[in-house]
């Protein structure tokens, strides 16, 4: 079947009604899926560790999309909390869609880097991951079909010179998924 005949993607995908959390959103792979999520009419919520990169968001009220913005450091736990507080209410207590995609990647020789240095990335990474999942679930349940992306890396297969704890953080959360799924699959994953 011709693509003419199937209608333009816009007219094939809609996400009208939908509600979505894109953590790290103002730019990047994360400002991309704000744009994708709300060009196809979800409402999209993102965060950013500063409000000065926020200012994206009157690029996406000109184009008309619904996209709301707050200050979130993901690496702070009441930070995520207050984020997660926000999202309840802007959005009625129901989340269709997570992104979990804020990350940080610190580049340096592994004999180089701090204590303080892999706290961070990991708390970046992978412990704001974990806990926005456990934050989001009442909201996931109450919204029909809600999901969670994860953005991980390839990272999480091949490692890179320098970036030893990025590595272990994107291998963790496809680790994390895969326990996620054998859950509701009812039995064990293997490792892809």
């Amino acid at each position: 079947m011709a693509a003419a005949e199937r209608g333009s993607r816009e007219e094939r995908w809609s996400l009208a009604g939908a509600t979505a959390l894109v953590t790290g959103g103002s730019k990047g792979i994360g400002g991309a899926i704000v744009e994708e999520l709300a060009g196809f009419g979800a409402r999209v919520h993102t965060c950013s560790r500063n409000a000065a990169e926020l200012e994206c968001c009157l690029r996406w009220e000109e184009k008309g999309m619904r996209v709301t913005v707050s200050v979130c450091h993901v690496s702070v736990p009441a930070d995520r909390e207050k984020l997660m507080d926000t999202v309840r209410q802007t959005f009625d207590g129901k989340l269709s869609i997570l992104v979990n995609n804020a990350g940080q990647h610190l580049v340096k020789p592994t004999v180089e880097c701090t204590m303080e240095e892999y706290k961070n990335v990991m708390a970046t990474n992978l412990e704001s991951s974990f806990h926005l999942c456990q934050l989001a679930h009442p909201l996931l349940a109450r919204a029909v079909g809600g999901n969670i992306i994860n953005i991980s890396s390839i990272a999480s297969s091949i490692g890179f010179a320098g970036s030893t704890i990025y590595t272990i953080t994107k291998d963790q959360i496809e680790a994390e998924a895969e326990a996620e799924e054998a859950v509701h699959d009812g039995g064990r994953r293997q490792r892809r």
